[in-house]
């Protein structure tokens, strides 16, 4: 059957058309994507403001024809953190339903990095040994941890890369002292939690996804991934399987490289797009904090995350054919 899930994210919404049935991989037919900061659209209070919620609504249109122009059975839609957390979600849910018939499920941010572990699991299998899956959103930061398909440690940090740019790095080429106080806040965040991690002993892997890893990885040095086919990528490209890693002394190198640069000279860097550029530095504070707070000195690349997971879980509820 032919699947389409509806990313409503911080950053973008996404819209991925998978072939799909159970037991088998998920190849993907169709990326459909549209820029929607989300994070930039907040009042002071953290509620979504008109603009955003018809900006939203707008969005929502154009995914749910690119669904019905691409022959969708099912739309999974839900949304993350820059919903979840505004206090009008309530009544932005009902105007999209309004207005588009969608009814948005809101994830929880443990519910976030359950689904992206599962994808990771999956796309590793069981032979990977204990995972440990870090994934930086726009919003927010999800870290995961177990042997099984189910972690056994999941938990969501307010430390998306856009959330922490609107808040914390204001000004292009920002002060040296605000990224000082964001890099020490952002560790503080996540020393929070590492021994609720430490105490299950060390991964055998660690594994990262999101945009933010992957744009970090290229400018690191790391091959670019393909895009899914129907997007002018290689069709179900054999790319996907090259090994892709970050390492934690290439991404010290960088961090201070950022911190210097202005959003369009990060946005010359190899892989790294003019709308995620600006908030490329608060990614790679998150990133560098994560995997030194961790004591991580490499992560692998997934191509597999949220998207995925939400559609390996929504398959495994399907009846065997």
């Amino acid at each position: 059957m032919r699947l389409g899930v509806l990313d409503v994210g911080s950053n973008t919404v996404h819209l991925l058309v998978v072939d799909a049935h159970p037991g088998a991989r998920p190849l993907p037919a169709h990326s459909h994507k549209a820029e929607l900061r989300l994070a930039e659209l907040l009042d002071d209070s953290g509620a979504l403001d008109g603009a955003g919620v018809d900006r939203l609504v707008h969005v929502l249109k154009g995914a749910l024809r690119a669904a019905e122009d691409k022959g969708v059975e099912e739309v999974l839609p839900f949304a993350t953190s820059a919903v979840r957390e505004a206090p009008n979600a309530d009544a932005v849910l009902a105007r999209v339903h309004e207005e588009t018939g969608v009814r948005l499920p809101v994830l929880s941010g443990e519910e976030e990095a359950r689904l992206t572990f599962l994808a990771v699991r999956r796309w590793f299998g069981w032979s990977a040994g204990k995972l440990l899956v870090l994934d930086i959103g726009g919003g927010s930061l999800e870290i995961a941890y177990g042997q099984d398909e189910e972690p056994d440690v999941a938990v969501s940090l307010p430390l998306g890369a856009g959330r922490l740019t609107a808040g914390r790095l204001p000004d292009p080429l920002p002060d040296p002292a605000d990224v000082r106080e964001l890099r020490r806040y952002v560790r503080a965040e996540i020393a929070r939690t590492v021994g609720n991690f430490a105490r299950l002993g060390a991964p055998d892997r660690t594994v990262a996804t999101s945009k933010t890893f992957k744009q970090l990885a290229r400018i690191a040095g790391a091959t670019a991934s393909p895009r899914p086919k129907g997007t002018g990528g290689t069709p179900n490209g054999e790319a996907l399987y090259v090994q892709r890693v970050l390492s934690r002394k290439a991404l010290e190198e960088w961090v201070p490289r950022l911190a210097a640069m202005t959003p369009d000279q990060r946005a010359a860097l190899p892989g790294v797009s003019a709308g995620r550029a600006p908030q490329l530095l608060a990614g790679a504070l998150v990133a560098e904090a994560a995997m030194d707070l961790f004591g991580v000195d490499e992560v692998e690349l997934c191509p597999w995350a949220l998207r995925e997971g939400v559609i390996l879980r929504r398959l495994d509820h399907l009846p065997a054919v």
